[in-house]
C-alpha cells in the first residue's frame, strides 16, 4: 500500500526571548531601569535568546487507510507535528508530502466564524475543504443529524459552548469525506457518549472508506480502541513507533519512573 503521508528529516525551531533582571534590583531599581528601556534606543540590551526544537529529525510514514496515534507528554512535539501537517505553520527543516484532501481538529473553533450560525459554517468548512455547494447540501442532513444540534444550527457559534463546537466541527471534519483526518485532544471537550461515537466514526470511515486518521489524545484506553499503530514523541524526537499496546505501555512506564 503507497504512503500517503510521507515525513523526512522534520525539524521546527522556535526562538524564545529571556528578559534578564538582577536578583539583587529593588523595587525602585525595577521603575527606574523600565523608565530607561523606553527612552532608550538600545532597549533590547537586557535581553538574552535561545533555540528551542519543538521538533526535530522525525521521519516516518503513513498509508492509506492507518490510524495512527501519536503519544507523548505535554511538550513533546505532539501539536507542533499536526500543525505543520496541516499546515497551519511550516518547518524549519525537512520536508512532507501528503496526498488527497485534509481535515483537521486541533482546537475548539478552529475553522469556525464566531459570528456566522451553525448552517453557515457548515457550508464554509465545505468550500474550504474543496466541496461543491451541491456537494456540501448533500451531506448537510448527515452532519446535522450527527452533530445533534438541529435546534442551534441558526444561533452564531459564538454562543455555542465548547461542547457544542466540538460536536459540529467534528461532524463537519468526518463528513466531508477528507483522505486525512486530524484529530487533537479537542475531542475530550465532548461527553462520554459523544466521545464514543466519535470513535466508531473514525473507525468506520477508515476500515469502509480507507480514510487515514491521525489522533492525539491522553486517554490512553481510546488510544488502544482505536488506533493498532502508534508514534511516541519524546522531546521533540520519536522515541519509537509500533503497536499501539506496547507504546502505551513503554509510555506509562517511562512516565511513572519519572
Amino acid at each position: 500500500m503507497s504512503a500517503i503521508i510521507t515525513v523526512e528529516n522534520l525539524g521546527k525551531k522556535y526562538r524564545i526571548r529571556h528578559q534578564k533582571q538582577d536578583s539583587y534590583a529593588t523595587l525602585r531599581d525595577t521603575i527606574v531601569q523600565g523608565a530607561k528601556n523606553i527612552f532608550s534606543a538600545n532597549r533590547t540590551a537586557k535581553q538574552t535568546e535561545e533555540e528551542f526544537w519543538a521538533l526535530k529529525n522525525v521521519s516516518f510514514e503513513i498509508n492509506q487507510g492507518d490510524r495512527i496515534g501519536i503519544i507523548g507528554r505535554n511538550g513533546a512535539g505532539k501539536s507542533t507535528l499536526l500543525k505543520i501537517l496541516s499546515r497551519v505553520v511550516y518547518p524549519t527543516e525537512g520536508r512532507i508530502m501528503l496526498e488527497g484532501k485534509i481535515a483537521s481538529l486541533l482546537e475548539v473553533g478552529t475553522g469556525f466564524h464566531p459570528e456566522l450560525s451553525g448552517r453557515e459554517n457548515i457550508y464554509l468548512n465545505g468550500v474550504i475543504l474543496g466541496m461543491t455547494r451541491k456537494e456540501i447540501e448533500k451531506k448537510f442532513d448527515e452532519i446535522v443529524a450527527f452533530s445533534e444540534i438541529d435546534k442551534f444550527l441558526d444561533m452564531p457559534v459564538k454562543r455555542y459552548s465548547s461542547g457544542m463546537f466540538v460536536r459540529l466541527a467534528f461532524s463537519v471534519a468526518v463528513h466531508m469525506e477528507p483522505d486525512i483526518l486530524i484529530v487533537d485532544e479537542v475531542l475530550a471537550v465532548g461527553d462520554a457518549q459523544f466521545q464514543k461515537k466519535s470513535a466508531a466514526k473514525m473507525e468506520s470511515i477508515s476500515k469502509d472508506e480507507g480514510r487515514t486518521i491521525l489522533f492525539v489524545s491522553h486517554n490512553m484506553k481510546a488510544m488502544v480502541n482505536l488506533c493498532p499503530k502508534s508514534i511516541y514523541l519524546e522531546s521533540g524526537t520519536i522515541k519509537n513507533i509500533g503497536v499501539t499496546e506496547s507504546i502505551v505501555n513503554e509510555y506509562l512506564l517511562h512516565t511513572d519512573s519519572k
